[in-house]
């Protein structure tokens, strides 16, 4: 199984939790209006995270928001039918099947890649990687320290571990892949790490674990989990229209770019400390304050004033 497949098959089932949430979107404001940016993301940590830090600036240019959680293809759906206006949520290639209806007809645009380096593969906790292990093909000749065991998720979503050590060219055709839950999981992460221990695990970013642990992810794993350590990207759209009628909410949008440490971090926030995404966002923004100056490079106020300016006395900085 390829990496994307493997992506579609993780992604699935979110999407369908998410589209039990749907609701029906509100009446839509007149058509020529950007006072209320309407948003939607699906249920997920760092969708939830990076769309509420979107609200807060545009909250203090002067903007309403209106975040729905919404199904993958009603968003899509409340986007061509012009019910919703901004989506920062477009996994590429992991989400490409759910988009490709829509790629060709310009009813939907792709206007930002907002971030870039998220990744799915091994990985290791640091002492472990600076011992030797950098790669798939290390892991054998550390067998014993590893226990054979390879630590995955759920019953039903390891199926590139298995073929990992179905693949006789790594050498561990006798490991044993541990089925657990993400919690389970980064529970042992931790007491392994705790102790000192060896341990192998499947990993990905952004996520908390990548600022809680100190840990490494492992070159070699191309052929199961893709290039660039099973790497993706996230893009921001709009609804056909909307760049030409709010280019200065869509100004900002085009500029709205964040990392994987930062959206980490901003995600622990919300999973271990129980702040609400728009908290998170605050929060994140005010540890990367320098960022705001390329965000708001030439982005106004709803009225017309210095967009930077308004944002930072918003937030108290």
């Amino acid at each position: 199984m390829n990496q994307q497949k493997y992506i579609k098959k993780i992604i699935a089932p979110l999407l369908a939790v998410a589209s039990v949430w749907a609701v029906p979107s509100v009446a839509a404001d007149s058509q020529n209006s950007c006072d209320l940016v309407r948003m939607a993301e699906p249920g997920w940590t760092d969708l939830a995270l990076t769309t509420g830090t979107a609200s807060v600036i545009l909250k203090g240019l002067g903007y309403d928001t209106e975040t729905k959680v919404l199904g993958i293809p009603v968003i899509y759906e409340a986007m061509v039918n012009r019910d919703l206006d901004v989506f920062l949520g477009y996994w590429d290639p992991a989400m490409e099947t759910y988009f490709a209806t829509y790629k060709n007809t310009g009813k939907i645009k792709t206007i930002h890649k907002n971030l870039d380096g998220a990744k799915f593969t091994f990985a290791v906790p640091k002492f472990v990687y600076e011992a030797g292990v950098t790669d798939f093909s290390d892991l054998k000749a550390h067998a014993d320290k590893f226990d054979r065991k390879l630590y995955g998720l759920e019953a039903g979503s390891n199926e590139l571990m298995f073929d990992v050590i179905n693949d006789a060219q790594f050498g561990i055709t006798d490991w044993e892949v541990i089925e657990s839950s993400e919690q389970g999981m980064l529970a042992q992460v931790d007491r392994s790490i705790r102790r000192d221990k060896w341990i192998a695990f499947v990993g990905w970013a952004p996520h908390p674990m990548n600022t809680r642990f100190e840990i490494e992810y492992l070159t070699g794993g191309d052929d199961h989990y893709g290039p660039d350590f099973g790497g993706a990207s996230v893009y921001t759209q709009v609804r056909e229209t909307y760049a030409d009628e709010c280019p200065n909410v869509s100004k900002l949008l085009s500029q709205l770019t964040f990392n994987v440490s930062m959206e980490s971090k901003g995600m622990g926030y919300i999973l271990d400390e129980g702040m609400s995404p728009e908290e998170a966002g605050v929060l994140l923004i005010k540890e990367n304050a320098n960022l705001l100056d390329g965000w708001l490079k030439n982005v106004k106020t709803k009225d017309g004033a210095d967009g930077l300016t308004s944002v930072k006395k918003s937030l108290g900085l």
